[in-house]
């Protein structure tokens, strides 16, 4: 489907302003790359070139050792396969990810008690933590977690808030009246209370603690959307609607939700900025994603209890802002750019 002349020229204005647009180049880049992060971060081989057969032991079954002529039959060491074949120099060969460690995988040396700081040599960039596992691995993968639960958080809390936004400033009267106090009255009920006496009966996971938050995260978007819709639906547009007969549905659709766009667009960063600063929080106060789910919160809160090992706090506060200022950057362009009431001549 070909894109209007209007929605080309708000793209080009948005390509116009580089700082958004290179942040959401970066955005992108780190979402692709989380995506496949597999092939970038894992201590699985990418390839395998075995007695003239080839292995694709990534996104595969686990290969045990005894198919590589190795003495045990768990999940091969790719690793230790590598150095094997390297000195063997039989024609085998192992192509193994930039950094060949997974979240979860403790490397530890007999000559040293981790964390250790970073290292090339072993491939640990930068570095390890208390329990050995490699720091730039729980990074990546922290990232994958913490940028797709943010957006889930962002559709749902949306998807909620917005539908009882506009149903409240359509309809007005005594649904508005009843639908303001129940929000009054739960909005006065503590989050962080609930979800400690929650955690505490039972173990909250990816989306225990989405559904946690948007049962409390749903309303500040319900009182934007509330005096917006109340504030349109008084214009000649919807007059006009009304009296060529125009359903409700139709009219907040078509006609209310479009021109809410703008400001609905300005919240989308900040409401992801506050999905990863929540979900970092809660995990670094104990009350977020079970552990060893890779975490930037649990980093940050190894690093407050480990200032000897400073590159704990180094990378996940440079990772956080990082994040942060691009997702901030991306919003402030496409508000500038996708916003109908700029750009606008009165004649």
């Amino acid at each position: 489907m070909a894109l209007s002349p209007l929605t080309l020229k708000k793209l080009k204005r948005f390509r116009a302003i580089k700082r958004g647009y290179y942040a959401f180049v970066l955005l992108l880049v780190l979402i692709l790359g989380s995506l496949g992060a597999e092939l970038l971060v894992n201590n699985r081989a990418l390839i395998v070139r075995y007695q003239g057969n080839w292995y694709l032991p990534t996104y595969g079954d686990i290969i045990p050792g005894t198919v590589f002529g190795l003495a045990y039959d768990y999940e091969t060491d790719y690793r230790q396969l590598a150095r094997r074949f390297s000195q063997e120099k039989a024609g085998n060969w192992v192509l193994l990810p930039p950094v060949p460690y997974n979240p979860y995988e403790n490397d530890l040396r007999k000559d040293s008690l981790p964390p250790e700081p970073p290292s090339f040599q072993r491939r640990h960039f930068l570095g390890t933590d208390t329990s050995g596992r490699d720091v730039l691995a729980r990074l990546v993968y922290g990232f994958r977690i913490a940028i797709w639960f943010s957006i889930a958080l962002l559709v749902s809390t949306y998807v909620v808030g917005i539908s009882i936004g506009c149903a409240m400033g359509y309809y007005g009267g005594w649904f508005d009246i009843l639908l303001q106090r129940i929000i009054e009255i739960w909005s006065t009920v503590p989050f962080l209370y609930v979800v400690i006496i929650i955690s505490s009966i039972v173990v909250p996971n990816f989306w225990w603690l989405i559904g946690i938050m948007v049962i409390f995260g749903w309303m500040g978007m319900t009182w934007t959307i509330r005096t917006v819709t109340y504030k349109e639906k008084a214009r000649d547009y919807v007059l006009a609607a009304k009296a060529l007969g125009g359903s409700d549905l139709r009219i907040i659709f078509r006609h209310i939700l479009p021109n809410t766009v703008s400001l609905v667009v300005t919240y989308i960063p900040f409401s992801i900025s506050g999905g990863i600063v929540a979900l970092t929080s809660l995990d670094y106060l104990g009350f977020g994603l079970p552990p060893p789910t890779p975490s930037w919160g649990e980093l940050l809160q190894q690093a407050w209890a480990n200032f000897s090992a400073w590159w704990l706090g180094f990378s996940v506060i440079i990772a956080m802002v990082v994040t942060l200022v691009a997702v901030t950057f991306v919003g402030e362009a496409v508000r500038e750019a996708f916003d109908p009431k700029m750009h606008t001549v009165y004649e």
